[in-house]
């Protein structure tokens, strides 16, 4: 049962890095459908580098690297050009499928390197996930830097106003917000599944986006959902762990994609915006004119 256990933890450790960096871009007002183009970016890059120099910090750094380069881009049409994020987000994501399958099929098969040491079962990663979920609390709940970052996701105007640079401010938080999904790619292929394959994230990206909306924007309930998720992931996999004979795996596979469709019509509900918009960011998503 450890077993499971630790698996299901070490799944929720891709979808707390990658979500927190898409919270982060989107408490400063700009939304990124594309998280899972730039964690394919992120996750086959790292791949590609660990594999060739034998050095995970070296797929890792390459990782977060690409993540933030994608997002700058993302930031550039979204921010600077003020072309609509959703679109501009669905452009990452199909760039992300195509040209990862591209670069990345030469290397399809196993890393091939010895696993990362892990504590009890558990990854490094998972620990680091612990630590940047309680960082991003931090800087959020008692830093000027966190009051700036949401000031720029509620009203840019005001803020604007006030004296911050709304655009370096949106900036930052979305390249922040990408090196966290190209890191949370990396995890998956370098920790979780160390096996190259073309789309092999298979929509983690866009559970990872739901969690940020279930999680109403608080780090420490998206860290409970992405266990949750995690949980409902492994459990697709290795039902017999649990439940043996209970329903086909293959119907156990489609569990976590219903929770996730589930979740965003949820949010769509004049319900939920009644009674828990408060949480959303009010300029997340909307362009913003230059006065």
């Amino acid at each position: 049962m450890w077993e499971f256990a630790a698996r299901s933890l070490n799944a929720s450790t891709v979808f707390t890095i990658a979500a927190l960096g898409e919270l982060i871009g989107q408490r400063a007002g700009i939304l990124n459908v594309g998280i899972e183009g730039v964690m394919l970016f992120g996750a086959t890059l790292g791949f590609i580098v660990a594999k060739t120099t034998g050095s995970y910090l070296l797929g890792c750094l390459a990782a977060i690297a690409i993540g933030g380069l994608i997002a700058a881009l993302h930031a550039y049409f979204s921010i600077t050009l003020g072309g609509d994020q959703v679109v501009n987000g669905m452009g990452i994501w199909i760039l992300g499928f195509g040209l990862t399958a591209y670069v990345g099929y030469p290397y399809t098969g196993p890393l091939g390197l010895e696993r990362i040491p892990d504590l009890w079962g558990l990854s490094p990663f998972f620990f680091i996930a612990i630590a940047l979920v309680a960082l991003t609390w931090w800087v959020f709940s008692k830093t000027s830097l966190g009051l700036r970052i949401r000031s720029a996701g509620e009203s840019p105007s005001v803020t604007e106003v006030s004296g911050i640079n709304v655009t370096r401010t949106r900036y930052l938080s979305v390249v922040i917000s990408g090196m966290l999904m190209g890191l949370g790619g990396a995890v998956y292929s370098l920790s979780y599944n160390p096996v190259w394959s073309i789309n092999f994230l298979l929509g983690w990206g866009i559970s990872a986006l739901a969690l940020v909306f279930f999680s109403m924007w608080n780090p420490f309930i998206l860290f409970g959902g992405s266990i949750l998720f995690g949980t409902l992931w492994q459990l697709s996999l290795n039902p017999q762990l649990v439940m043996e004979s209970v329903l086909s795996r293959y119907i156990w596979r489609t569990v976590p994609f219903v929770i996730t469709i589930a979740v965003l019509v949820l949010m769509s509900t004049r319900w939920f915006s009644s009674r828990w918009g408060a949480a959303k960011p009010e300029a997340l998503g909307l362009p913003r004119e230059e006065e």
